[in-house]
């Protein structure tokens, strides 16, 4: 069996392994680790190999890293890994033995449909990610579009800290709360590229919270490079360019494993109208290294030079051409629990206000 995991901003790894029943269950019992990575000395690829042999075929990630770096550890001499390291390959390994999921395991269905009000956002967000974890649902990516201006704040940011009441009031912006946790997000409809990717947790199998961002932000960092712009990820969950800031993730794990992760990304921005509804700190602007709100979001129109409709067709036509996708649409079942969700839930003053 073979599995494979591309190192997000390094390299491929690939493990072919043959497994073994015996009285005690299953085990490995060959293992070759194969890529376009770096190591030094050649004699280390043996180490890793002979290291992952004998373990039991139902390890976890941390056991099989930790086999690989105790073996390179106890060599005679000193080993480097470039584009790779322990953890990778035992992604790789759980893959090979199906109990971890790669990109190219799945069929994505794209959801672009017209705007939508932000509580009915965040409750679309929950409803499809139910259908995912039932398995009536394929993974999705969701493209949003607004159908009003918002401030959306993470699930556990204090209402009164991060929004200006007055500012919100006279500029006519709805504040929602999502279930992920993160920063708050001015949104403004024409001015904002937002989407959720909603995955099975096999995608993410053997991942920490920061290897994840990095792994599902990295289809999109190539979406950009697409449209000229040379974006990099940044931990724990920011894109930016050498120019600022382009977008910020979040991410909520639901109770049945299903991976709700979303991305708001600045197509153009009213800096000045931000600052009167956002109440940015003054630490919070001094760790991002500047002085000003205009610096810290660098838009996407002014390095695309594209309408923000050609911006995200551009997205869609790179994550089809690097995964398998069909057009989808949410259910009316799904609708309808979404409604129910805004009724009882995101559109509600106590979900709003549970963090003060």
């Amino acid at each position: 069996m073979r599995g494979e995991y591309k190192v997000p901003g390094g390299k491929l790894v690939a493990v072919d392994v043959e497994v073994r029943s015996g009285d005690d269950g299953d085990v490995l019992a060959a293992a070759a680790v194969s890529g376009d990575f770096f190591l030094e000395p050649d004699d280390a690829l043996e180490l890793i190999d002979a290291a992952l042999v004998g373990r039991s075929a139902q390890a976890g990630v941390a056991e099989l890293a930790d086999a690989v770096r105790g073996a390179l550890a106890a060599a005679p001499f000193e080993v480097t890994m470039v584009g790779f390291d322990a953890e990778s390959v035992a992604i790789a390994v759980r893959r090979a033995l199906g109990h971890a999921s790669g990109w190219h395991d799945h069929v994505f269905e794209v959801v672009h449909e017209g705007p939508q009000n932000p509580a009915m956002h965040m409750a679309l967000d929950q409803a499809l990610a139910e259908s995912v974890g039932r398995g009536e649902r394929r993974p999705t990516l969701r493209i949003w579009e607004w159908g009003a201006p918002a401030v959306v704040i993470g699930s556990f940011q204090s209402l009164r800290n991060e929004v200006d009441a007055e500012g919100a009031a006279k500029h006519g912006i709805e504040v929602v709360r999502r279930v992920s946790g993160g920063g708050a997000m001015f949104i403004e409809p024409g001015n904002t590229i937002t989407y959720s990717l909603t995955v099975p947790s096999s995608l993410v199998e053997g991942l920490s919270f920061e290897r994840s961002y990095a792994f599902l932000d990295d289809w999109v960092l190539g979406a950009l490079r697409d449209v000229g712009v040379e974006a990099t990820y940044q931990p724990l969950n920011d894109i930016a360019s050498p120019a600022g800031k382009i977008a910020g993730a979040a991410q909520k794990r639901m109770a049945d494993g299903t991976v709700l992760h979303h991305v708001t990304m600045a197509y153009d921005i009213d800096a000045d109208k931000m600052l009167e509804v956002l109440r940015i700190g003054r630490e919070k602007l001094s760790d991002k290294g500047t002085k000003s709100a205009n610096k810290r979001v660098d838009p996407v129109r002014s390095q695309t030079g594209m309408s923000r409709a050609d911006v995200i067709e551009a997205f869609k036509k790179h994550f089809a051409g690097r995964y398998d996708v069909v057009e989808g649409h949410v259910t009316d079942a799904e609708r309808a629990r979404a409604e129910e969700l805004v009724a009882t839930k995101f559109g509600t003053p106590e979900w709003t206000a549970r963090v003060p």
